[in-house]
């Protein structure tokens, strides 16, 4: 099983990302995806999560309007668009698979954002 996260980087504030995480190993479509961020002397926290089919999405408060969680089944990925780049989303992103009865969960090993002039 791997979940592996790309798009990450150095932004400047306002700007944009598009965060990707590419499932293998796992019947992709029976998951529904997170993603979580943590920074620096913080705990994990979650940032969104999309049902296995995509039909329902949710945000914590400090995103929702700024970012929106995807995925395509067909590709295995679950997607995460950040607009409006804040310095205080300066984190690693990890992406979270988890099975309907929670009996599974994997985790990808993290991409750095870094929100910063």
């Amino acid at each position: 099983v791997q979940l592996v996260e790309s798009g990450g980087g150095l932004v400047q504030p306002g700007g944009s990302l598009r965060l990707s995480c590419s499932g293998s190993g796992f019947t992709f479509r029976n998951y529904g995806m997170r993603w979580y961020r943590q920074a620096p002397g913080k705990e994990r926290e979650l940032v969104a999560s999309i049902t296995h089919a995509g039909g329902s999405t949710r945000y914590a408060d400090f995103v929702k309007g700024r970012f929106t969680i995807s995925r395509d089944n067909a590709k295995n990925t679950v997607y995460l668009q950040m607009n409006s780049l804040k310095p205080e989303d300066t984190a690693v992103y990890y992406c979270n698979a988890q099975d309907l009865l929670a009996t599974y969960d994997y985790w990808g090993q993290g991409t750095q954002v870094t929100v910063s002039s």
